[in-house]
Formats: structure tokens, sequence, C-alpha cells
């Protein structure tokens, strides 16, 4: 039995795919090509967290059949990887007391402009979430968590280092004193945004270089915009130790 592994809950970009509108893009229908808005699930021995709420988190919970996690991290503040913050609540109530989520300075500062009321006490509606700052390392029930600070555009984000594997999802370059951190990885999960340039995310080619100079036992891509067909994408892919994700996968670490 399998006792550490990721559950890739979404893989796709800001907008998922299909698009709102039912646009499938560049994709064929298929449902290794139905993408929700990027979040993780994590099991390391006895303790369960998510990276990021995107605003598909409760379809995923329920898709996936998970009911528990102890605690969340966060990248960033873009919308597609916290507008499913308001479903934390239910750990609270489940629970009674605060639920700790991870995160940096500025990250907490725009979440509690934009859902003040979870984390400021008011008359029948309690504070829900207790806000835990990151440091470059820190260990939260016997997890090695280590951040990763990446430029995404012109706004600066965070991955992962997270024992034996690193979760990198939106990004635009790495400094290599942050490269350096990576080492010896047996899993590396990283943004592939499209194959054509793009100003705030790596592209394919871009994604494959980080990948060599990571140089990780095995990689798999996500964030991906509805350009990016799965079966094209493996199709391209000269190694096997790299895959795209799709929604429900299931990594061993």
């Amino acid at each position: 039995m399998v006792k550490e592994f990721i559950r890739i809950l979404g893989c796709g970009s800001s907008q998922g795919v299909p698009k709102i509108d039912g646009s499938w893009g560049d994709c064929k229908k298929h449902k290794k090509n139905i993408r929700t808005r990027c979040s993780i699930f994590v099991k390391i021995n006895k303790s369960k967290f998510i990276i990021d709420t995107s605003p598909d988190i409760r379809s995923q919970f329920l898709k996936n059949k998970l009911n528990d996690i102890d605690f969340a991290l966060f990248t960033h503040a873009h919308a597609d990887h916290i507008l499913g913050i308001n479903e934390l609540r239910t750990f609270y109530l489940k629970y009674k007391e605060k639920f700790n989520i991870y995160l940096t300075k500025y990250t907490e500062k725009s979440l509690k402009k934009m859902f003040k009321y979870l984390f400021i006490n008011k008359k029948n509606y309690p504070a829900v979430l207790k806000t835990n700052i990151l440091k470059k390392k820190i260990k939260v029930k016997n997890i090695n968590i280590e951040t990763i600070k990446v430029s995404h555009g012109t706004m600066q984000t965070i991955g992962f280092k997270i024992n034996n594997f690193a979760y990198i999802p939106d990004f635009k370059k790495i400094e290599k004193t942050e490269l350096k951190k990576l080492k010896n990885l047996d899993v590396l999960i990283l943004d592939c945004f499209r194959y054509r340039p793009h100003n705030t995310h790596i592209n394919f080619a871009e994604c494959l270089d980080y990948i060599k100079l990571i140089n990780p036992k095995k990689a798999y891509l996500t964030n991906m915009y509805h350009e990016v067909d799965y079966f094209k994408l493996k199709s391209k892919i000269k190694n096997k130790n790299i895959l795209p994700c799709y929604d429900g996968l299931k990594i061993e670490i």
C-alpha cells in the first residue's frame, strides 16, 4: 500500500479546459483534457494537506473522495489559486478550531484584504483561519517544507520543496541560488503553460530546459492552457520520465 502520494486535483491554467464558454481550444474532448484550476493534495505519513485553493476545490475534493486535510499552503494570491479559500471554513466547523494556512506576508496581506471575514472576528461570524508566515525552511507535522522564490512576470511568487518533491506551478524564471535547492529530487511538478512564449509563464521548450537543469528522477507538467492537448504534448516528450499531468493523477513519492 502506497503511504505517500500527491494527487493532482487540477492542472489547468486560469480558465480551465473547457473554458466557461464551452471552448476546448486545441484540446480533444477527452477526460485527460478536462482541466480544473491548479491545486494538489499531498499525503505524507499521517499528514494530509493541499497547495492552493483553486476556484474548483470543492468539486475537486468530492471527485477524488477526499474529506479531510490538516493545513494548506499557498504559492501566491492570483485568483485561480485562491478563490476556493472559503471552502476551508468546513474544517473550522468540523474541528471547532482555526484552520492553519501557510503563506508569505505579501499573500497574507492580499488574502486579508479580499477575504477579511475569514480572519477577523465579528458577531455571529468568528474568524476561521490562522495565518502562519513562511520562512525559507519550516517544519510542519514532521514535514520539511522549503520555499522556492520564483519570478512570475513582475510578481515574485513561490514554489515548494517538500521532502523529496517540488511543486512550482506558476513562474517565468528561477534564479541560480534557488535552483541549487532543487537537487536530488524524486519528483518535480512545474509550469508548462503553452508552446508559444509567454511573459509570465514558461513555455514547453523552457520547461524542458528547466527539467534538464534540475534533473529530477521524474517530472510532471502542469498549469496547461487550452492550446495544449494532453496527447499531442505527450507525443512531443521523448523522455519516459517526463509526463503531462491530468486531473486526478496520483503520483507516488
